[in-house]
């Protein structure tokens, strides 16, 4: 059995705080320095665990070492047509939001949304606009996730983070990032995909070791959902997701 602790949650947590930032904007200059200067992928603190881990690690640092260091105008050009057709435009037939993949007719602000909605506020987060960018949009889960492994302190917050990779993250984050991956037009958007699914299969992967417990299966998981009531949380002070309107944690 592995041993988790708060010291661990810590350091993941910082692993998914920077994919939240790298899905957050398009990719500029500035951060590919930073992203250089700092080794990424090779400074995130899991460890891969598998060769599909490490087949996704090493392609995201061939995807930056792709990238010249001085990036021209067309470069960036490139790198913002691409984001702006995975999280904008939905170009590639996907969409960044939770609601398009488990609704049936694959519309946003769906049930999903609402979910997470109660989610967020039951720790006092709530997304700033959901407008322009809906709650159920992978950028305000990676946040999420980041901020639950921040501040966890044993096993039960092990089991929430756990929870909420089975019933959120894990059920559409898989499909999305192999058709991004396979449509999009640069390496490193390509790349980026597929290290999130990975890193996010791979702690829910590390959890159940940690626990002992052998994750639910999609059936498990349908069962659960169709059975849970909904329960009203006592309110509480809410506080913004970082890159909005609104005070930040």
């Amino acid at each position: 059995m592995s041993t988790l602790s708060p010291e661990v949650g810590r350091a993941l947590a910082a692993d998914f705080a920077s994919l939240a930032v790298l899905h957050d904007a398009e990719l500029n200059a500035a951060l590919i320095a930073e992203l250089r200067q700092v080794g990424f992928p090779e400074s995130m603190a899991m460890l891969p665990c598998d060769d599909r881990a490490g087949d996704c690690r090493s392609a995201m640092a061939s995807a930056l070492a792709m990238l010249p260091a001085a990036p021209d105008t067309a470069c960036l050009d490139e790198l913002a047509a691409d984001y702006a057709a995975i999280y904008l435009t939905a170009a590639y037939g996907a969409s960044p939001s939770e609601s398009f993949w488990l609704s049936d007719d694959h519309l946003v602000c769906q049930e999903a949304m609402f979910e997470l909605r109660k989610l967020y506020r039951t720790h006092g987060l709530a997304a700033p606009n959901w407008r322009r960018r809906p709650d159920d949009h992978l950028v305000y889960q990676l946040q999420f996730l980041a901020r639950c492994l921040e501040l966890l302190a044993g096993d039960d917050d092990w089991r929430a983070v756990a929870g909420f990779l089975d019933f959120h993250l894990l059920r559409w984050l898989p499909d999305f990032s192999r058709r991004v991956a396979e449509r999009c037009d640069t390496a490193f958007y390509a790349a980026l995909m597929l290290l999130t699914d990975a890193w996010c299969r791979q702690l829910r992967e590390l959890i159940a070791t940690h626990l002992d417990e052998v994750p639910p299966t999609p059936e498990e998981i349908a069962a659960t959902l169709a059975s849970r009531r909904v329960v009203q949380a006592e309110p509480v002070p809410l506080q913004f997701f970082p890159g909005g309107a609104g005070p930040s944690w």
